[in-house]
């Protein structure tokens, strides 16, 4: 019997077998390489990437596990909130000023002072609510940022816009992979201070791109690990669990006593025999987005426009944002390098539009709408690829924060970890998986000294 059985193979379930490693633990991922949506290759000093790109600093558990596997992670430099929309490229300058340098009708800059306004002042408190309180369990900060404004959607919040003013909008609040009509007030006001708000939320670059930490995890968990694996069947004793699933063709049945469940939450139900009817319930209401995204690796010499950027909105393209990983290396450099990488992000409603096409299909479409924004980029390409994610993350939905309690509750034997339990992507993965392996951790030392008392009384 295992001690612990850890399914799925993404950020969650390697940072729980990270915190269970010097236990009798196996992890089980269907897929053949380690990591989930965190997915990057590395191209010499560059690397090519397609998922999580950015992580959560100092004082967070994605900062603990970096430090602990041995991981180097940098600010994230250069600018976030550059913009490209209806032939205008926008690199730095006030945001608020923005909807005055691009062409557009004074009625859509007029909703933009307006709306603009309103969110400003909506970050501002969400501000204040998000922020980690001393000696706060990581679960009431949390539920506190789900119950912010979970009452209406962003467009209920922002109201009917017109065509450019929804259009920047759009982007920045559909990262998450729901469009705005779909999303909470709150969620939507959360991405804004994100990106408004370099020193909160996600701020730093893994060095290497971020499957170097993922891949070190995995090197060092390598004889816990199996890859390529079909789990049929969890079934939640009173001793014990049973985990049934399919290697090589062969059906395999393994014992734990305990088991995490770390992939996304309709899997979770699919493969899990007996929840609770309560919890069933719960993970049926998770909702989520596609991602489909493209990573470009080019050649060009000299200096660039996009030199200085990290991010670029993306109003009325094909991908929501454009994000120019090799930023974090022409920072550091004395001298420009060649080339640089790049990676498209269409989530939500792009995401939808795009996923059913073949990879030729949408590196066409996102090299036109790249050489709209960068005249000549596509003579720069030396290559480009496209990853697909079904589920690509949980969206917050108005109403997601009343099912949180029943989420992060205890079930037996069995444990939740993934990024669908909260607002902050990788650090709530990288938090989910570090809670289970500790409540994990100790219920084994306890039956260990259990154990170990009984023995003595029989000498």
């Amino acid at each position: 019997m295992k001690d612990v059985i850890i399914i799925g193979g993404g950020l969650a379930g390697l940072s729980a077998a990270w915190r269970l490693k010097n236990h009798n633990i196996l992890l089980l991922e269907s897929s053949n390489r380690v990591g989930g949506r965190v997915m990057s290759e590395r191209r010499g000093n560059y690397w090519l990437n397609w998922g999580g790109h950015v992580y959560a600093g100092e004082g967070s558990a994605t900062d603990e596990l970096l430090q602990s596997v041995g991981v180097k992670s940098t600010p994230v430099p250069g600018t976030l909130s550059a913009m490209h929309l209806n032939g205008k490229l926008l690199l730095s300058g006030r945001v608020e000023l923005y909807p005055f340098r691009v062409p557009m009708s004074w009625k859509a800059r007029l909703a933009m002072l307006t709306v603009g306004a309103k969110v400003r002042l909506a970050v501002m408190k969400y501000s204040k609510v998000a922020k980690k309180r001393p000696l706060e369990e990581p679960s009431v900060q949390q539920q506190r940022i789900l119950d912010f404004m979970n009452n209406k959607t962003f467009s209920e919040f922002t109201g009917k816009l017109p065509t450019d003013a929804d259009a920047i909008f759009r982007p920045t609040v559909s990262r998450s992979t729901g469009d705005p009509e779909q999303i909470s007030a709150g969620s939507g006001v959360g991405y804004f201070d994100m990106i408004w708000s370099k020193e909160g939320g996600l701020s730093k670059n893994i060095i290497g791109g971020p499957s170097t930490l993922t891949n070190t995890i995995a090197s060092t968990l390598k004889h816990q690990i199996e890859l390529e694996t079909d789990v049929r069947e969890v079934v939640h004793n009173q001793d014990f669990v049973t985990v049934r699933y399919i290697k090589n063709g062969k059906e395999i049945t393994e014992t734990a006593r305990y088991v995490v469940l770390a992939t996304p939450a309709p899997i979770t139900r699919k493969i899990t025999k007996n929840f609770s009817a309560e919890l069933d319930n719960a993970l049926s209401k998770i909702k989520y987005g596609p991602h489909v995204s493209a990573s470009f690796l080019t050649n060009e010499s000299g200096k660039q426009v996009w030199d200085d950027v990290y991010a670029f909105a993306t109003p009325k393209k094909s991908f929501d944002v454009l994000i120019h990983n090799s930023n974090v290396n022409h920072a550091s450099e004395k001298k420009r390098e060649q080339g640089s990488s790049f990676m498209t992000f269409s989530p939500a409603n792009r995401g939808k539009m795009l996923i059913d096409k073949s990879e030729e299909e949408i590196l066409e479409i996102y090299l036109n709408d790249l050489e709209d924004m960068f005249p000549g980029f596509r003579n720069y390409v030396v290559e480009g690829h496209v990853n697909k994610f079904p589920y690509g993350s949980a969206y917050v939905y108005p109403g997601r924060a009343k099912i949180q309690p029943t989420l992060t509750k205890p079930e037996g034997r069995l444990y939740l970890a993934g990024d669908y339990l909260g607002t902050l992507y990788t650090e709530t993965a990288i938090q989910t998986g570090f809670t289970a392996a500790q409540n994990i951790n100790s219920l084994l030392e306890f039956n260990e000294i259990k154990e170990d008392k009984k023995i003595k009384n029989i000498l």
